[in-house]
């Protein structure tokens, strides 16, 4: 009788965890699809109220972004700009965290844990408290409005996240391993890019995406740190909203562009993303 009663209450829990978890997805979507919808609108639909959800699509929006006052017709270069910045940073940011987490789960430190917290640390730092001297050196080492200028600051910020995680990563790698290697003839280095990191691979791309995000939307350096050839695209985003109103076509076809790329990046690596995430979750 129990496991009878037990049956359709498991029924209806599964039911109901289905429709919240489509409920979930729905709100989840629901604005990307309303941005992706509004830059195919014409002005007049994209500001109707109440909104219209069947129109004539067009994409007058995307050609005036390539070619409006707001970006000089260099939205494409701005593009590119941001591509950049956010892949270098991010695979410094990955490259330095992960000599860095290997070297604080492999050699014992005198206060390692508090160390690791200390790196930790520094990410909770608010960047504003941070522009200001960021700004004065990079104005002194004559950087300003170069690649460089934000490069490092976002490599700076990303790098204690990339440490701190990827530290768990290293420590379900059995040393076992790498010491077979270097008995084989490996050096330690050799042994750490042959065969450790190839095992993280799903914690690299995990903490690859997340680091990537944080350099693809950054927008208060890039606005200070960069006047005009190292201008990202969040920046130029800003521009379409004005003292006049905001021009909701160019500004959610600019949305949809910038999304597109980390997108297309998440998707590429989502299975490894997924992995990452969930590995180091049950010991």
């Amino acid at each position: 009788m129990g496991k009878t009663t037990r049956k359709p209450l498991r029924s209806i829990l599964n039911i109901f965890l289905d429709i919240l978890t489509y409920a979930i997805l729905i709100v989840s979507l629901f604005p990307i699809v309303w941005m992706v919808l509004t830059s195919v609108k014409t002005s007049w639909d994209a500001q109707a109220l109440p909104p219209i959800w069947i129109f004539v699509p067009t994409i007058e929006n995307y050609v005036s972004l390539f070619s409006s006052r707001s970006t000089s017709g260099r939205f494409g270069e701005l593009l590119v700009n941001s591509v950049l910045v956010a892949s270098v940073s991010t695979a410094l940011s990955v490259l330095f965290g992960a000599l860095a987490a290997y070297a604080l789960s492999r050699f014992p430190f005198k206060r390692g844990k508090d160390l690791a917290v200390w790196i930790l640390s520094t990410r909770m730092f608010p960047p504003a408290a941070t522009l200001v001297p960021v700004f004065m050196m990079m104005n002194a080492l004559d950087l300003i409005d170069t690649y460089a200028a934000l490069i490092i600051p976002y490599t700076a910020f990303n790098l204690s996240f990339a440490v701190w995680m990827l530290k768990g990563f290293f420590e379900e790698i059995p040393t076992d391993l790498e010491e077979s290697a270097m008995v084989d003839g490996c050096s330690r280095l050799s042994a750490v890019f042959r065969i450790t990191m190839p095992l993280i691979a799903p914690g690299l791309a995990a903490t690859a995406i997340i680091c990537l995000m944080f350099s693809w939307n950054e927008f208060m350096f890039a606005l200070v740190l960069s006047r005009n050839d190292a201008v990202t695209a969040p920046v130029i985003a800003n521009q379409f909203v004005t003292m006049y109103g905001v021009q909701w076509g160019e500004l959610t076809a600019a949305s949809t562009l910038m999304t597109a790329p980390v997108l297309l990046f998440a998707i590429f690596v989502r299975k490894y993303m997924i992995q990452g995430l969930t590995m180091g979750s049950v010991k």
